[in-house]
């Protein structure tokens, strides 16, 4: 797992072609927008969200956020757990997030 600034995480991320952005946020906070092209799994799901995360493509680079970078360091952290040997957490989550942002 490694910790991003919130310019690492946009760069790197625009520059992978094996990207997928992951963002797990409560169903309340995705209602207020989502990073384009985000998969929604939230992390508060407990045993359901390690089920859904475990069906994900471990051979991916796994860029997640949450709201402030606390939950999103958490899911990087059980996503290594899992066999995922890239994952990337967003350090300061969407409360510092000035990239694009649409409706869910």
């Amino acid at each position: 797992m490694e910790d991003l600034t919130q310019e690492e995480w946009a760069e790197q991320l625009a520059n992978d072609d094996n990207a997928v952005v992951l963002d797990v946020r409560t169903d309340a906070e995705v209602a207020d927008g989502i990073i384009p092209n985000a998969i929604h799994i939230d992390i508060y799901k407990g045993q359901e969200f390690i089920n859904e995360v475990e069906e994900l493509d471990k051979a991916k680079n796994y860029y997640v956020y949450c709201r402030s970078g606390n939950r999103s360091g958490q899911a990087c952290s059980i996503m290594e757990e899992l066999g995922f040997e890239n994952a990337y957490n967003l350090e300061g989550g969407m409360l510092e997030w000035t990239g694009e942002i649409v409706d869910n």
